[in-house]
Formats: C-alpha cells, structure tokens, sequence
C-alpha cells in the first residue's frame, strides 16, 4: 500500500492537544516559510500529541498519548531526519500498531503522510509520560529520557505576558499556534537535544485521512 492509496486505506481520526517543542526561534517560520531560523539551520523537536478522540479502523485510540522526538539535519522539506516515538506503557499493541501505521503515512491522510516522507524511524519505546497542561505554561515529562517546559512570551519592560497566536487557517498540523518560549532536553536511541529559550507552540488538532 502507499501513501497515496487511501481509498483502500483503513480509515482514521484523530483529534486532540499538541505540544511542540523545537530549536527555532520563538514563532517558527518552518510553519509558514518552509526553513527553520535556527542557529545552525537544522530542525530538532520534541512533539507531543494528547489524543482526546480517536479511531484507526475498530481499534479506540482514546486517551492515548505519543510523543515524537526528531531530529532533521535541515530544514523539514530537505528529509534526512531519524525520528524516535513514545507511547505510555499501557499502550496496546493493537494501538502501537495503528499509531505507527499512521505516524509513518502508510495510511495518508495529513499531516503524517507528508511528514514520514521526511525522516527514518530509529526507534519505538515505552516510558511514562506526564503532560502538565497550563495553557502556555505547559510542560512534557518522559521517563528515563527527558523533559520540555513551555512559558509565555513577556513583555521585556513591564515582564507582562504576550498572548500570540500564529493563524493558518489553511495549516496542515495545525490552524492556530498559542505561541511562547521553550526548553527541552531529552536524549533517546542515539539522538539528544538540549535548547533552551527556543520556540514552542501549543496547538489544538484535527487530523483524519
């Protein structure tokens, strides 16, 4: 099957929170110009998705939550990235196997079948996740490999918080981005990323194929 055939493609949905963390500069233009402004013009991320509804086939992937750390050399479109996945250990491996079916685009559907074009997955693990949700405080805890906070953006005289928003309403990850300061740290199956006061932007999404 290809990524392309989705008339025959076991039909999915998936609706929920995410949580991106990467090594551009606050507002990442990867979103909308296509190149990262990070220093080194390289992409490296910890995203993570809080699955609120979600179905692939018969399989319920309600309440499920994945993390992805990624690590691409240049900018996302270029490929040549590895890409590590995390679930919660009371993830099925009926649940595992749908959600790796999508997250590798085997089944299409946005924005997965665009992206896996782009990197190699190295590897696929369990740990503990904590997701702290506070609005733009927000912040991701994976066991045993790492953790990414989120803070508002602040006004640099008054310390006041900003409120931005990146608004796609043609976006295919997302159409509105709450945008603030981040810093992850995190090191699995050969990849480790450390940035500090980097981009991260909280998202609702709505993903199907």
């Amino acid at each position: 099957m290809t990524v392309t055939d989705t008339q025959t493609a076991t039909k999915w949905a998936l609706k929920g929170v995410g949580y991106e963390y990467c090594n551009c500069n606050p507002g990442c233009t990867c979103n909308f110009s296509g190149f990262p402004t990070s220093s080194d013009g390289s992409c490296k991320a910890v995203v993570a998705n809080v699955v609120t509804e979600g179905r692939c086939g018969d399989v319920d992937l309600a309440g499920v939550t994945a993390v992805a750390v990624i690590d691409w050399p240049r900018a996302i479109h270029d490929g040549g990235g590895k890409a590590v996945f995390v679930v919660a250990p009371d993830t099925s491996d009926e649940q595992v196997d749908e959600l790796s079916q999508i997250y590798t685009g085997q089944l299409g559907g946005e924005p997965w079948s665009i992206l896996a074009t782009t990197f190699e997955v190295v590897g696929l693990t369990k740990a503990t996740i904590t997701v702290d949700d506070r609005g733009i405080d927000s912040s991701v805890e994976i066991d045993g490999i790492g953790r990414a906070d989120g803070r508002s953006l602040r006004n640099p005289v008054t310390d006041e918080k900003h409120e931005a928003h990146i608004v796609m309403p043609d976006g295919f990850i997302w159409n509105d981005g709450l945008c603030g300061v981040g810093s992850f740290n995190v090191a699995t199956e050969g990849i480790q990323l450390d940035f500090s006061d980097t981009n991260w932007i909280r998202y609702d999404f709505d993903w199907t194929n």
